[in-house]
């Protein structure tokens, strides 16, 4: 892969309050984009509050590619219902990642970033150095939809 500068690990862990798409519930999966890269969830039947805990990995090269997150109500016989989208603001993150932090105890806060028009985020989101790594846990709101919100767990892989 050309100009791989590391994986980007995301654990999708649930949907809160997702929509109803179907008759009563939804059957949600959720879409991660990254320029050509696409990687999805398993789905969850009947349930608008999904527990996924999917672990997907995007090749990064392009520190300025959009991360984006849809979610989707699975459908058999007609096209997927979308629930909502979102952007995955990965740049303080990666801002973090760069830092030298490998002297930092375990559990240190690196940086909080706070909910803004330019972000997705629910609640302020903490950066974390946990277990050798920098670590950000997520709730992003769902834009597009009346209402939902999807928790992400993110973790910066090295390549050598």
């Amino acid at each position: 892969m050309e100009d791989l500068v590391g994986l980007l690990r995301i654990r999708v862990k649930r949907g809160i309050n997702l929509v109803s798409r179907d008759s009563q519930s939804s059957d949600p999966f959720v879409i991660i984009t990254m320029g050509s890269q696409t990687l999805k969830t398993s789905r969850v039947e009947n349930n608008c509050n999904p527990e996924w805990n999917d672990e997907l990995t995007l090749a990064f090269n392009d520190h300025n590619q959009p991360v984006n997150l849809e979610v989707y109500d699975k459908d058999t016989f007609t096209s997927h219902d979308k629930m909502g989208d979102a952007e995955i603001d990965v740049r303080p993150f990666l801002e973090s990642q760069a830092m030298d932090l490998e002297e930092l105890a375990d559990g240190t806060e690196v940086k909080r970033v706070k909910p803004s028009k330019d972000n997705c985020l629910a609640e302020e989101s903490r950066i974390m150095f946990s277990n050798g790594k920098i670590v950000q846990d997520m709730i992003l709101r769902l834009r597009n939809v009346e209402r939902g919100e999807v928790e992400i767990h993110i973790e910066w892989i090295r390549v050598p």
